[in-house]
């Protein structure tokens, strides 16, 4: 992670940083889409070159976001975190400048008093726990960790699941902060105050939800999983490798792009390398995200 890779973006009264913990991540399409080819990213043109190369790869970057409102210092997610051991090596051991960065951006640990994870991936709840003198501990002593009911109850269930799905997140990252009772369990539809609710988003996990922002007239939000490359824009009822429930995730996708395309919502993906965030314009081109709002129709 690097301070050259953050984006602050002002929602009203809120802000949003982006921290960047893996940047511009290449891989195979099939990746996220089993069924799509390079022939598929390359149909779309406008994807290159922010998400995806010349050669047909998509990119997307791992990363979280910190937010500020008139009340509150908020960490959306908390990435993938350092000193782990995952099923996949480019996660495994990493060292990053998580902290460091959260400071350049003006929050100290202490001072953060929500941690909203939109669902229980490893790559989203990392940083909720660091390693001191060998042990995990709360990165954010003084938070709330604001975890869905839902969602924790179907990881709490999982067993011996592997790859993606692995659970050795939930033993270094989720259950040190229920030890250290600082987990609210909340509902999809939370209000976490006046600027911020969540909007249920399942399919991805099943209690997986995305963080709607409004102030003074202006309106963000945070997709979280429901997509991780804006291909999905253009084709939202493919199968996604990563959904627990491929069938409810494209009707999730579905029903996301016809209330947000060509309205004044702007959209933070996840896992959107940069820019990152967007306006969806759907036209008799197809579905794009773009760096204009659509025009009002008169």
């Amino acid at each position: 992670m690097s301070i050259q890779t953050m984006r602050t973006w002002k929602i009203g009264d809120v802000e949003i940083t982006r921290l960047v913990e893996v940047n511009n991540w290449e891989d195979d399409i099939t990746m996220l889409l089993p069924d799509a080819t390079p022939q598929t990213v390359l149909a779309y043109p406008w994807l290159q070159p922010h998400y995806a190369t010349p050669q047909g790869k998509m990119i997307i970057s791992f990363q979280c976001f910190v937010m500020r409102t008139r009340e509150h210092q908020i960490m959306l997610d908390t990435c993938i975190g350092s000193d782990r051991k995952r099923e996949f090596d480019i996660f495994t051991n990493m060292k990053s400048d998580f902290l460091s960065d959260l400071e350049h951006a003006g929050f100290r640990p202490e001072k953060i008093d929500l941690v909203l994870c939109t669902h229980l991936h490893f790559d989203h709840v990392g940083w909720n726990t660091r390693l001191v003198n060998g042990k995990w501990v709360p990165t954010f002593p003084n938070a709330r960790y604001l975890f869905g009911r839902k969602e924790y109850e179907h990881w709490k269930m999982l067993k011996d699941t592997h790859g993606y799905h692995d659970l050795n997140h939930m033993y270094d990252a989720v259950q040190p902060v229920l030890d250290a009772g600082l987990v609210d369990l909340i509902e999809p539809s939370h209000s976490i105050c006046p600027e911020v609710t969540l909007r249920p988003t399942p399919g991805h996990t099943p209690g997986h939800v995305s963080i709607v922002i409004e102030s003074r007239g202006k309106r963000a939000i945070l997709t979280g999983d429901m997509m991780h490359n804006p291909i999905q824009l253009e084709r939202p009822d493919d199968t996604g490798r990563f959904d627990m429930d491929q069938v409810k995730a494209r009707e999730t996708r579905v029903r996301f792009i016809d209330d947000l395309a060509n309205t004044d919502v702007f959209v933070i993906g996840s896992h959107f390398s940069d820019p990152t965030g967007g306006w969806i314009i759907r036209d008799e081109h197809g579905c794009r995200l773009a760096q204009q709002p659509a025009a009002k129709k008169k």
